[in-house]
């Protein structure tokens, strides 16, 4: 089994596509330059060493090297030694609201970026309980089925957008529903649902869900984003604030009442986010007070890691790519002795 020790340090790949647009343009800058003095193979046979190519073959080494340096950097690694262990921990499946709504910046940058991280500072607690990520709107999407694997989480959560979900409102219940079908079937325990929404809900059966859902052993805390005054939204289409039907402007309001209800019915707790540590620490305790299960696992306890051979491969490339003379143009008495 392979995998990254850093495997947030892979972003820095993506110079990588940026550096070779930023060529390619080079390139056609250079011909045209070259057009504009003449013959482009008369104009290179002026410069001393002259080689086609070579400014290509330095670039891809130069090219290769960054990027085998920042694979070494993310360190990849080898499962060496097998080791069955105990886990005990619960099953979390945190809904998200990413309704149109949640863009609102009555709380800094906005309602979704918090909410993010608060998803990410929730899962740096985490020790060994499985998490799973449902999206809502008008419908909900299971984003990532339950697991252990905390950077998967972090990584999804990257690309979470209102877009990703084509029906907008915000239908709790149906959330809950999705949320239920991901636990497990066979157990009435170990399972919690933590909503994170500005609780604008527009089903009337959420309450009914959330009950049902905690008939079935399910707690359901929620968190609420948001100011109770509410403010405009932002329309990106219009690039102006977002008018109703009469061409008044949209206010979205965080609903308390809704998720304090919510969250009743579901034997959980209300937190309205304003310190992220502060909820999340709190969420933390409640799913620690929850009677815990073993989840069996074998997993690697050792690993052999492979940087090294990256950052050798990485360091030789660009030695190579430096050590290649380049071009200089040929002096007034070269160019008379060479036209001799």
């Amino acid at each position: 089994m392979f995998r990254f020790q850093e495997l947030d340090h892979l972003y820095a790949l993506a110079v990588t596509p940026v550096l070779v647009l930023l060529f390619v343009l080079l390139i056609y800058w250079r011909r045209k330059k070259l057009k504009a003095l003449g013959d482009e193979r008369l104009v290179g046979d002026q410069l001393l060493g002259f080689i086609p190519g070579r400014s290509t073959l330095r670039f891809i080494l130069l090219t290769f090297g960054l990027s085998a340096i920042i694979i070494g950097w993310a360190n990849l690694q080898a499962g060496d030694k097998l080791e069955k262990v105990q886990r005990r921990g619960v099953d979390v499946v945190i809904a998200l609201d990413v309704s149109k709504s949640m863009l609102a910046r009555d709380i800094q940058p906005d309602r979704l970026t918090r909410a993010k991280q608060l998803i990410m500072a929730l899962t740096d607690k985490m020790q060994n309980d499985r998490v799973a990520l449902v999206v809502f709107a008008g419908r909900s999407y299971l984003q990532l089925p339950l697991t252990v694997d905390y950077s998967a989480m972090k990584m999804m959560l990257q690309s979470v957008s209102p877009d990703m979900v084509p029906t907008q409102g915000t239908v709790i219940g149906n959330a809950v529903d999705l949320a239920q079908q991901s636990f497990s079937q066979t157990e009435r325990k170990y399972k919690s649902l933590i909503i994170i929404s500005d609780g604008e809900d527009h089903d009337e059966s959420a309450i009914n869900k959330v009950k049902e859902a905690a008939e079935n052993g399910v707690v359901v805390h929620t968190v609420g984003i948001g100011s109770p005054q509410g403010t405009t939204l932002f329309d990106p289409e219009t690039k102006a604030v977002k008018l109703d039907e009469k061409g008044e402007p949209v206010v979205s309001k965080l609903n308390e009442e809704e998720l304090r209800s919510i969250a009743s019915a579901g034997h959980g707790t209300y937190s309205l986010l304003q310190n992220t540590n502060d909820v999340a620490d709190k969420l933390t305790d409640r799913l620690q007070g929850m009677e815990q299960k073993n989840f069996g696992a074998v997993e690697y306890s050792d690993y052999i890691s492979y940087f090294q051979y990256f950052l050798l491969a990485g360091f030789i490339a660009i030695l190579i790519e430096w050590l290649i003379p380049g071009a200089k143009a040929l002096n007034k008495k070269q160019t008379n002795g060479a036209m001799a």
